[in-house]
């Protein structure tokens, strides 16, 4: 249990994975020993610069939402990765750690073996899926050693194929940048490209906004961000009431806490910019040790914030259009008579701004409103319908918040439900297939989805 405990640990810190497999790459390609230790170190720092930048962003969330939820009288259900992971840890702790390892072996062998070659560093999302396939195989009626094997499969297979599925939008975000997605909301992503591509025509890049020279300074990220927070925090503050916000303040004036929260928010954005820089910047070359040594051609997956930099405007417009989408959700779930799923602000930063991202590149700034605002629907209903998939373990409290997370426990939740043990296997061979066909209808050395000629 020791050794599985610190095995868990590792392999859920991306930081520590990133420079891990920064590591093996120079050394693959025969570094001289101090570029080793730099080269490890710079993902190792980045992602935690990115880590700090993500804390500063979330914990300055939580308090704007406290404020949300009193100052318009909402109560419901707030998704939240962490929360349920925690709840379900002390009900699947081991069998989580045990696929969360088998699945990590079986991304490795896949990305080997097939032109899968997608390699997912995204530690604590491989986490979090580990959590979800448990609670989910565990409802469907498996145990044991058979559990840990079919759920590290569907884990390591779901983390080299969801990167290939959108890679097309992937090198179209990052003007061809070898770098694929790895984040468990990447169907909602790479759905709203797909709506960008719709919808945009030739509307221009978010990035292409014309400021006018007066207003120049909203180019400067860090303060359009900061300006946009204050609004939000002062509305929340302004609804909440004083004397309410002073509980969360401190006793400080409610105001001057708004206005700091919103400063302090666009704080974090700038250090997960300056994260995000330092990681490309070690990891993308050592991963070419990787790429020709280990797994040729391996292409590294890595967390939707690495993205934010491409498009900084973007990020802000798919955060608003998202929680726009998520608000509007959040009704229709109560007119229904659903279960009311309250806009988790954390999900639709990273997730609205992802989106937003991805919309961009395919439908300028079209895209990137109705792409997002798509998304922040999804991210309302989607975890309303998985609740009752994992209800049955007590988490109805709480439910994960990312797309993909919702349709995979969804999808092995009814078949489950329907077919019982024997269709989960039936999906496991359904992924078999998807995983060799590429191998046989176009052989080739490259990853699938990662040039021209697929």
């Amino acid at each position: 249990m020791g050794f599985l405990e610190f095995l868990k640990d590792m392999l859920s810190e991306p930081a520590i994975l990133m420079g891990l497999v920064a590591m093996v790459g120079l050394i693959a390609l025969k570094s001289p020993g101090h570029k080793v230790l730099t080269g490890t170190l710079g993902p190792i720092l980045g992602y935690l610069m990115l880590s700090a930048g993500a804390n500063v962003i979330s914990s300055n969330l939580e308090p704007l939402s406290k404020m949300i939820e009193k100052g318009f009288h909402i109560k419901g259900v707030v998704p939240n990765n962490e929360a349920i992971t925690s709840v379900a840890q002390d009900l699947l702790g081991v069998e989580t750690m045990s696929i969360l390892v088998v699945g990590l072996l079986f991304n490795l062998l896949i990305a080997r073996v097939t032109r899968y070659k997608y390699v997912f560093l995204t530690g604590h999302h491989s986490f979090f899926m580990a959590c979800l396939l448990s609670a989910v195989l565990g409802a469907t009626g498996f145990s044991g050693w058979q559990m840990v094997v079919v759920g590290g499969f569907f884990l390591g297979a779901w983390s080299a194929i969801s990167p290939a599925i959108g890679q097309r939008f992937t090198l179209k975000v990052t003007d061809g940048d070898e770098v694929a997605l790895g984040h468990f909301g990447s169907l909602g992503y790479y759905l709203s490209a797909l709506i960008g591509k719709a919808v945009g025509g030739k509307s221009a890049s978010t990035e292409d906004i014309k400021v006018p020279e007066k207003y120049s300074f909203l180019r400067n990220t860090t303060i359009s961000t900061g300006l946009t927070m204050i609004v939000f925090y002062l509305i929340a503050a302004i609804a909440a009431g004083g004397d309410y916000v002073s509980t969360l303040s401190d006793g400080k004036s409610p105001y001057i806490f708004a206005v700091l929260s919103g400063l302090q928010f666009a704080v974090g954005v700038a250090i997960v910019y300056a994260g995000v820089r330092m990681i490309l910047a070690d990891l993308i070359p050592a991963f070419q040790g990787i790429a020709t040594k280990l797994i040729p051609n391996a292409v590294p997956a890595v967390d939707c914030a690495v993205f934010f930099p491409y498009a900084p405007t973007a990020v802000i417009i798919g955060f608003v259009s998202s929680f726009v989408g998520g608000l509007i959700g959040m009704f229709v779930l109560g007119i229904a008579g659903g279960v009311l799923i309250i806009p988790g602000l954390v999900p639709h930063f990273f997730c609205g701004a992802t989106a937003g991202i991805f919309g961009n590149a395919t439908g300028g700034r079209r895209g990137a409103v109705v792409g997002a605002f798509v998304n922040g629907l999804l991210l309302a209903f989607l975890p309303a319908l998985l609740l009752p998939v994992l209800g049955a373990l007590g988490f109805s409290n709480t439910t994960f918040g990312d797309v993909d997370f919702a349709i995979i426990g969804l999808a092995l939740g009814k078949v489950g439900d329907m077919i019982g043990t024997g269709g989960i296997y039936g999906l496991a061979g359904i992924l078999v297939i998807v995983l060799a066909l590429p191998s046989i209808l176009r052989p080739s050395k490259v990853a699938v989805n990662n040039s021209e000629e697929d």
